[in-house]
C-alpha cells in the first residue's frame, strides 16, 4: 500500500493558491480514481486503488508548516512505512509548470516538506514537486499564497495533469523508472518560450 499525500492549507481562503497545488493533485486523483476523501482529526483522506495497486490519498488539515503531525498520524493509522509515501508539493526553485521527482534529500526550505522530515524523524520518502516559480518582487512567503493569474493557468493545469501521472507511474513502475522518464524539461509545455 502506498500512502500520497498532497501538501497545501485547508480552507477556500487558500484553494488554489500556488502552495495548494499538492492538495489539487489528490484531488484529482479522488476524482479521476473515484476514490472519495473523508476528513478525519488531522487530514482528509480516502483509500482505492492506482494501476490495481491499493492507495491512500491524503490532505493534512493541519496547515502547511504542521503537515508532518498529519502525516506520522496517518503512517500508523494505516501502518505505512515512509519508504512507501509520496509527498506533492510545491517548488520555488522550479521554473512555472516543470515537474520533478525526487527520492530522499533536505527540505530545500520547503516549510511542510521540513515537517514531514522532524516529525517522521526521517527523509526517506518520495517527493513530486511543481515548480510554481518566482516574483523578485513579491516577497516568497506572499508569493506562495497568491493566485496562479490567467497566462499561467494552462502550463499549471499540464503539470498537474504530469504530476497524476507521475504518482501513477511511481506507484506501477517504481521510482527508478518514473523518475527517468518524468525528470527532464518539457519541450512541449504551453506558453513556454523558445
Amino acid at each position: 500500500m502506498w500512502l500520497i499525500v498532497g501538501l497545501g492549507n485547508p480552507g477556500s481562503r487558500y484553494s488554489k493558491t500556488r502552495h495548494n497545488v499538492g492538495f489539487e493533485v489528490v484531488d484529482r486523483l479522488s476524482s479521476s480514481r473515484g476514490i472519495p476523501l473523508r476528513p478525519y482529526d488531522l487530514f482528509s483522506s480516502g483509500k482505492g486503488h492506482i494501476g490495481g495497486i491499493e492507495v491512500i490519498l491524503l490532505k493534512p488539515l493541519t496547515f502547511m508548516n504542521k503537515s508532518g503531525i498529519a502525516v506520522r498520524e496517518a503512517l500508523y493509522k494505516y501502518s505505512i512505512a515512509l519508504e512507501k509515501t509520496i509527498v506533492v508539493h510545491d517548488d520555488l526553485d522550479l521554473e512555472l509548470g516543470l515537474i520533478r521527482l525526487k527520492k530522499n534529500g533536505g527540505s530545500g526550505g520547503h516549510r511542510g516538506i521540513e515537517s514531514i522530515i522532524v516529525e517522521t524523524g526521517s527523509r526517506d520518502f518520495i517527493r513530486v514537486k511543481i515548480g510554481i516559480g518566482r516574483d523578485s518582487l513579491v516577497p516568497p512567503d506572499v508569493y506562495v499564497l497568491s493566485r496562479f493569474n490567467s497566462s499561467e493557468t494552462e502550463r499549471i493545469e499540464s503539470s498537474l495533469s504530469q504530476a497524476e501521472s507521475a504518482i501513477e507511474s511511481i506507484v506501477v513502475e517504481g521510482i527508478e523508472h518514473a523518475m527517468n522518464r518524468f525528470n527532464r524539461k518539457n519541450p512541449k509545455m504551453p506558453n513556454t518560450l523558445n
